[in-house]
């Protein structure tokens, strides 16, 4: 059996014109569409630049709220192009209450549902500690007319425990919008050390799963406004695994690219028959895993 998922992974750079970012983002989805796509995957917080390089309460006025005009722009693509979209907002929930959300939308333009980022970042330009509320959707998976999507987003990759949730609550793929890239201080073995990690970590997660990955990059520098780093490289490398780990599609680390790539979400439940980690779990000896640490 197979069920064939044609999926956009639209990889682009940003600007500080929002309005441009978000003219180019639509004539890569409606661009996708046109070849088949009937999934589209944004990178985080595609409609501005990476504002989290510095501490700066200015910049909480880039938050939206999500019933208002700029999220239905893309509510209205997705009916116009009858895709469904993954999209990635800085959320306005409330006066000085701000989250890293990703929403998607259905083919019919439907708001299919949204997650909010839990796992929140705190480094060397990137201070999203500073703008973003950490979520409380809890990890269950979105229902759309392509399938049950576990969305999660770029920090929340580097958790086993988000895919894994994910998973058990029935999520036929597993979707990170990222914003990630490289520090110029950083020697190239160490940034090629880095990307690795990214890439196998999520691959891990799929084949620990049996799950198809979907992970969708910015690409490009982006200056930090401050000064006191070179900014960031953001190295790209979108990438679509099977559920065995497996290369479907990969980006560049360094041009724009839209991929479309056929996912088979089929393929699941013969790797998970060959491989049944999911049924041979020790549900009963793992208690300890909430805690923080085990003396």
């Amino acid at each position: 059996m197979t069920r064939i998922l044609r999926t956009a992974l639209i990889q682009q750079a940003n600007s500080g014109d929002i309005a441009e970012n978000r003219r180019r983002t639509a004539e890569a989805i409606r661009r996708a569409a046109a070849g088949g796509a009937r999934l589209i995957v944004n990178r985080e917080l595609h409609d501005s630049l990476y504002f989290c390089q510095t501490e700066n309460v200015g910049l909480c006025s880039l938050a939206i709220d999500l019933d208002g005009e700029d999220a239905l722009f893309y509510s209205r693509l997705a009916a116009e192009t009858g895709t469904v979209i993954v999209c990635s907002f800085f959320e306005r929930r409330a006066p000085g209450l701000y989250h890293n959300t990703a929403v998607v939308y259905d083919a019919d333009g439907s708001e299919a549902g949204r997650y909010r980022k839990a796992h929140i970042p705190d480094d060397p330009a990137y201070y999203e500690k500073f703008y973003f509320t950490p979520g409380d959707t809890g990890f269950m998976p979105i229902h759309t007319s392509v399938g049950k999507l576990g969305v999660l987003v770029c920090w929340d990759q580097w958790y086993p425990e988000a895919a894994r949730l994910m998973a058990l609550a029935g999520a036929e793929m597993l979707i990170y919008p990222t914003a990630i890239g490289f520090e110029s201080s950083d020697t190239p073995e160490e940034q090629a050390r880095q990307r690795e990690a990214w890439l196998t970590v999520q691959r891990g997660h799929a084949v620990a799963n049996g799950l198809p990955v979907v992970a969708v990059n910015r690409v490009g520098h982006e200056p930090d406004p401050s000064g006191q780093t070179n900014g960031i490289r953001f190295w790209g490398s979108s990438f679509a695994a099977g559920p065995q780990g497996e290369w479907l599609f990969q980006a560049s680390q360094t041009a724009e690219e839209t991929g479309l790539v056929d996912i088979d979400l089929e393929r699941s439940e013969s790797v998970r028959r060959w491989w049944p980690f999911i049924r041979d779990r020790r549900i009963d000896a793992y208690g300890d895993i909430t805690k923080r640490f085990i003396d």
